[in-house]
């Protein structure tokens, strides 16, 4: 014996009308949409995080921080003043079935979330260590969630021409790496022959000297078998760096720029020698020029190489 209740039998459901499916589909498609339109950013001092996109950016350029390095980052935003232990980011970032070392990895995604904040563990700004216990966010943190224009239309070349990125540092448009880079293997070219040229010229470098006094001649002579020896390599070096597009040559430049500054300083002081050939007018303005020459240099590798992630800053 069955009972109903208005026609449909016990134990089965009635079937939705088509007015709760249309329903459901709104809702959903709804649900999707706001979910696509915003975007939850964290945003600290000139850097903001954004979660949804995977993105550091430092002043709208974006920085190559990817992996754990940026699991490691948004942890400690999410958790930001608070002390966020080793252990909590081996459980949430490392799993048990991984067989690492846990301590250096840890240790090498701390120091390259540093590295792209320009922070150090000694004077800390953003990352703070406490010993034996983990890690502290220390800087004020502003999380918001950002709705994003609907795309459109990829922008078109013309477009992307007429609005140049500006450099977050030096606040001037970002040239063409292209000219960069060949303005600044044009200079290590230079370089190059000044050093080969004194070198092959030696014994004229010996009676200049000797014109000074008995001791200049050799003393002269010594000091540019040493700079050229020294020159040479690392012109060379420099060289092929940059045409090679060496990632790194920003960081690495950067390092190495007060021994190159020394040493362009010493050169400078060349065309003075050749007072008696060119006069002391033009002896003068090449000094000046050369004097100029290396902060030529840092501000060309400061163009090409805008931080961890050049690329997406700058047109090849």
């Amino acid at each position: 014996m069955r009972s109903s209740v208005s026609g449909v039998g016990v134990g089965h459901r009635p079937t939705p009308g088509p007015e709760v499916w249309f329903s459901a589909v709104l809702d959903y498609s709804s649900s999707m949409a706001v979910s696509q339109n915003n975007s939850r950013v964290a945003r600290f001092g000139v850097f903001e995080l954004d979660l949804s996109a995977g993105e550091l950016r430092k002043s709208g350029v974006k920085l190559r921080l990817q992996g754990q390095p940026f699991q490691v980052l948004a942890l400690l935003l999410e958790r930001a003043g608070d002390v966020v232990t080793r252990e909590e980011l081996q459980q949430k970032l490392w799993p048990s079935d991984t067989f690492v070392d846990f301590d250096h990895s840890l240790n090498t995604a701390i120091n390259k979330v540093r590295e792209a904040l320009g922070d150090s563990a000694s004077s800390p700004r953003y990352v703070e260590t406490l010993a034996r216990r983990g890690y502290r966010f220390i800087a004020p943190v502003q999380e918001s969630a950002v709705p994003q224009a609907p795309v459109l239309a990829p922008p078109t070349v013309a477009d992307a021409h007429d609005v140049p990125s500006i450099h977050p540092e030096l606040e001037v448009p970002i040239p063409r790496r292209i000219i960069t880079r060949s303005l600044f293997a044009l200079i290590q070219v230079m370089y190059l022959c000044f050093y080969l040229s004194a070198l092959f010229l030696l014994h004229y470098v010996l009676e200049i000297g000797d014109s000074f006094g008995h001791p200049w001649g050799i003393v002269l002579a010594g000091a540019v078998l040493v700079t050229a020896g020294i020159g040479i390599p690392l012109r060379l070096y420099l060289l092929s760096s940059v045409s090679f597009d060496y990632q790194r040559l920003g960081e690495k430049f950067r390092q190495i720029f007060p021994f190159v500054l020394a040493l362009d300083q010493l050169w400078a002081v060349a065309p003075f020698l050749l007072i008696p050939q060119i006069g002391l007018g033009a002896a003068f303005a090449a000094s000046a020029g050369l004097l100029y020459l290396p902060f030529s240099e840092r501000t060309l590798i400061r163009m090409a190489y805008i931080g961890p992630d050049s690329n997406a800053a700058a047109t090849r």
